[in-house]
Protein backbone atom coordinates (compact mmCIF):
# COMPACT_ATOMS: atom_id res chain seq x y z
CA UNK A 1 0.00 0.00 0.00
CA UNK A 2 1.73 3.40 -0.93
CA UNK A 3 1.23 5.93 1.53
CA UNK A 4 3.13 8.96 -0.24
CA UNK A 5 0.22 11.39 0.34
CA UNK A 6 0.12 10.84 4.13
CA UNK A 7 4.03 10.89 5.01
CA UNK A 8 4.13 14.15 3.42
CA UNK A 9 1.56 15.47 5.86
CA UNK A 10 3.62 13.82 8.84
CA UNK A 11 6.76 14.80 7.46
CA UNK A 12 5.16 18.30 7.05
CA UNK A 13 3.18 18.50 10.31
CA UNK A 14 6.26 17.25 12.31
CA UNK A 15 8.98 20.00 10.67
CA UNK A 16 5.98 22.74 11.50
CA UNK A 17 5.39 21.40 15.34
CA UNK A 18 1.72 20.69 14.82
CA UNK A 19 1.54 17.93 17.72
CA UNK A 20 -2.11 17.41 17.36
CA UNK A 21 -2.06 16.84 13.95
CA UNK A 22 0.97 14.55 13.96
CA UNK A 23 -0.70 12.61 16.38
CA UNK A 24 -3.94 12.24 13.98
CA UNK A 25 -1.77 11.55 11.06
CA UNK A 26 0.49 8.92 13.35
CA UNK A 27 -2.89 7.02 14.34
CA UNK A 28 -4.52 7.02 10.84
CA UNK A 29 -1.45 5.39 9.57
CA UNK A 30 -1.27 3.04 12.01
CA UNK A 31 -4.87 2.12 11.51
CA UNK A 32 -4.00 1.91 7.81
CA UNK A 33 -1.34 -0.82 8.39
CA UNK A 34 1.53 1.10 7.91
CA UNK A 35 4.38 -0.74 9.92
CA UNK A 36 5.75 1.21 13.18
CA UNK A 37 8.84 1.21 11.91
CA UNK A 38 7.74 3.37 8.73
CA UNK A 39 6.45 5.61 10.39
CA UNK A 40 9.38 6.39 12.56
CA UNK A 41 11.41 6.63 9.82
CA UNK A 42 8.63 9.38 8.64
CA UNK A 43 8.71 10.97 11.56
CA UNK A 44 12.71 11.42 11.60
CA UNK A 45 12.64 12.49 8.10
CA UNK A 46 10.52 15.58 9.67
CA UNK A 47 12.91 16.01 12.62
CA UNK A 48 16.03 16.16 10.12
CA UNK A 49 14.04 19.54 9.15
CA UNK A 50 13.49 20.47 12.18
CA UNK A 51 17.14 19.73 13.34
CA UNK A 52 18.03 22.27 10.12
CA UNK A 53 15.72 25.07 10.95
CA UNK A 54 17.79 24.76 14.28
CA UNK A 55 20.97 25.04 13.01
CA UNK A 56 19.79 27.73 10.32
CA UNK A 57 18.39 29.65 13.69
CA UNK A 58 14.81 29.60 12.28
CA UNK A 59 14.00 27.67 15.29
CA UNK A 60 15.50 27.58 19.08
CA UNK A 61 15.42 25.11 22.16
CA UNK A 62 12.04 25.28 22.88
CA UNK A 63 11.24 24.20 19.15
CA UNK A 64 13.89 21.31 19.86
CA UNK A 65 11.72 20.61 22.81
CA UNK A 66 8.65 20.18 21.68
CA UNK A 67 9.76 18.19 18.61
CA UNK A 68 11.16 15.57 21.27
CA UNK A 69 7.77 16.18 22.50
CA UNK A 70 6.05 14.94 19.84
CA UNK A 71 8.20 12.25 19.33
CA UNK A 72 7.53 11.38 22.59
CA UNK A 73 3.84 11.11 22.17
CA UNK A 74 4.17 9.03 18.44
CA UNK A 75 5.53 6.11 20.44
CA UNK A 76 3.83 5.95 23.24
CA UNK A 77 0.54 5.58 20.73
CA UNK A 78 -1.01 2.27 21.51
CA UNK A 79 0.02 0.67 18.02
CA UNK A 80 3.97 1.96 18.72
CA UNK A 81 3.45 0.61 22.43
CA UNK A 82 2.30 -3.12 21.57
CA UNK A 83 5.49 -3.35 19.17
CA UNK A 84 8.15 -2.11 21.09
CA UNK A 85 7.39 -2.83 24.06
CA UNK A 86 6.52 -6.36 23.69
CA UNK A 87 8.04 -9.02 26.28
CA UNK A 88 7.51 -11.78 24.30
CA UNK A 89 10.20 -10.28 21.53
CA UNK A 90 13.49 -11.46 22.08
CA UNK A 91 16.45 -8.52 22.79
CA UNK A 92 18.95 -8.85 20.25
CA UNK A 93 21.32 -6.83 22.42
CA UNK A 94 21.77 -4.12 25.59
CA UNK A 95 22.63 -1.32 25.26
CA UNK A 96 23.41 2.04 28.10
CA UNK A 97 22.63 5.30 26.23
CA UNK A 98 22.58 9.32 27.62
CA UNK A 99 23.46 12.72 26.63
CA UNK A 100 26.53 13.17 28.08
CA UNK A 101 27.61 15.97 30.70
CA UNK A 102 26.77 19.56 30.06
CA UNK A 103 24.18 18.71 27.43
CA UNK A 104 20.14 17.98 29.01
CA UNK A 105 19.32 17.76 25.18
CA UNK A 106 17.17 14.67 25.02
CA UNK A 107 15.53 14.96 21.74
CA UNK A 108 18.68 12.94 20.10
CA UNK A 109 18.36 10.62 22.05
CA UNK A 110 15.09 9.51 22.11
CA UNK A 111 14.75 8.99 18.66
CA UNK A 112 17.57 6.53 18.77
CA UNK A 113 16.24 5.11 21.62
CA UNK A 114 13.23 4.74 20.22
CA UNK A 115 14.95 3.07 16.77
CA UNK A 116 17.21 0.93 18.66
CA UNK A 117 13.85 -0.26 20.78
CA UNK A 118 11.86 -0.85 17.13
CA UNK A 119 14.84 -3.18 16.30
CA UNK A 120 14.56 -5.23 19.61
CA UNK A 121 17.55 -3.69 21.47
CA UNK A 122 17.07 -3.71 25.51
CA UNK A 123 18.34 0.08 25.98
CA UNK A 124 18.49 1.45 30.05
CA UNK A 125 18.41 4.91 29.14
CA UNK A 126 20.42 6.89 32.22
CA UNK A 127 19.37 10.29 31.11
CA UNK A 128 20.55 13.88 30.50
CA UNK A 129 23.77 15.66 31.73
CA UNK A 130 25.40 12.51 32.63
CA UNK A 131 28.85 12.15 34.16
CA UNK A 132 31.38 10.26 33.03
CA UNK A 133 31.19 8.21 36.21
CA UNK A 134 28.32 7.24 35.81
CA UNK A 135 28.65 5.73 32.19
CA UNK A 136 31.37 4.04 33.79
CA UNK A 137 29.19 2.59 36.35
CA UNK A 138 26.14 1.74 34.38
CA UNK A 139 28.42 -0.14 31.79
CA UNK A 140 30.27 -2.29 34.46
CA UNK A 141 26.98 -3.02 36.23
CA UNK A 142 24.63 -3.40 32.68
CA UNK A 143 27.75 -5.30 30.85
CA UNK A 144 25.77 -3.54 27.50
CA UNK A 145 27.19 -4.60 24.33
CA UNK A 146 27.33 -0.77 23.05
CA UNK A 147 27.43 2.73 25.48
CA UNK A 148 25.40 5.35 23.09
CA UNK A 149 27.10 8.85 23.84
CA UNK A 150 24.85 11.78 22.82
CA UNK A 151 25.15 15.81 22.54
CA UNK A 152 23.58 17.87 20.34
CA UNK A 153 25.99 21.40 21.36
CA UNK A 154 29.49 21.25 19.78
CA UNK A 155 31.18 21.47 23.27
CA UNK A 156 30.17 17.79 24.10
CA UNK A 157 33.00 16.16 21.70
CA UNK A 158 35.00 17.21 25.18
CA UNK A 159 32.67 15.47 27.65
CA UNK A 160 32.47 12.21 24.96
CA UNK A 161 35.83 12.06 25.21
CA UNK A 162 36.34 12.38 29.09
CA UNK A 163 33.68 9.06 29.01
CA UNK A 164 36.01 6.98 27.05
CA UNK A 165 38.78 7.85 28.30
CA UNK A 166 37.35 6.93 32.09
CA UNK A 167 36.16 3.79 30.50
CA UNK A 168 39.92 3.01 29.73
CA UNK A 169 40.89 4.17 33.21
CA UNK A 170 38.49 1.74 34.59
CA UNK A 171 39.85 -0.94 32.30
CA UNK A 172 36.66 -1.72 30.48
CA UNK A 173 36.89 0.40 27.17
CA UNK A 174 37.60 -3.21 25.31
CA UNK A 175 34.33 -4.88 27.29
CA UNK A 176 31.69 -2.34 25.04
CA UNK A 177 31.36 -0.37 21.58
CA UNK A 178 31.22 3.09 21.60
CA UNK A 179 28.47 5.19 19.28
CA UNK A 180 28.57 8.65 19.45
CA UNK A 181 25.28 10.28 17.87
CA UNK A 182 25.01 14.27 17.11
CA UNK A 183 24.61 16.71 14.12
CA UNK A 184 28.18 18.57 14.38
CA UNK A 185 30.29 15.05 14.73
CA UNK A 186 32.49 13.84 11.98
CA UNK A 187 35.06 11.36 11.43
CA UNK A 188 38.30 13.30 13.08
CA UNK A 189 35.69 14.67 15.97
CA UNK A 190 34.88 10.66 16.56
CA UNK A 191 38.47 9.44 16.13
CA UNK A 192 39.23 12.18 18.74
CA UNK A 193 37.12 11.24 20.92
CA UNK A 194 37.91 7.56 20.73
CA UNK A 195 34.65 6.25 19.45
CA UNK A 196 33.97 3.01 17.72
CA UNK A 197 31.74 5.04 15.27
CA UNK A 198 29.67 8.30 15.37
CA UNK A 199 26.40 9.17 13.51
CA UNK A 200 24.57 12.31 12.59
CA UNK A 201 20.94 10.65 12.30
CA UNK A 202 19.16 7.95 14.68
CA UNK A 203 18.51 5.44 12.13
CA UNK A 204 22.52 6.02 10.73
CA UNK A 205 23.18 5.04 14.30
CA UNK A 206 21.00 2.11 14.58
CA UNK A 207 22.26 0.42 11.52
CA UNK A 208 25.62 0.55 12.76
CA UNK A 209 24.59 -1.28 15.90
CA UNK A 210 22.78 -3.92 14.43
CA UNK A 211 25.93 -4.67 11.69
CA UNK A 212 27.89 -4.96 14.96
CA UNK A 213 25.68 -7.31 16.46
CA UNK A 214 25.34 -9.43 13.07
CA UNK A 215 29.27 -9.19 13.17
CA UNK A 216 29.10 -10.50 16.82
CA UNK A 217 26.93 -12.88 16.65
CA UNK A 218 29.50 -14.36 13.14
CA UNK A 219 32.20 -14.44 15.58
CA UNK A 220 30.52 -16.67 18.22
CA UNK A 221 29.23 -18.66 15.39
Amino acid sequence: MAYSALKEKLIAAVTELEEDEVLKLAEKALREGMEPVELLKTINLGMHNVGKLYEEKTYFIADLIMAGIIFKGVLGLKGMQEVFYSKDQKKIGRVVLGTVAGDLHDIGKDIFRGFMEANNFEVIDVGVDVPKDVFVRKVRENKPDILGLSGILTYTVEAMKEVVDALMEAGIRDSVKVIVGGGHLTDATSRYIGADAYANDAFDGVKICLQWMQAAKRGEG
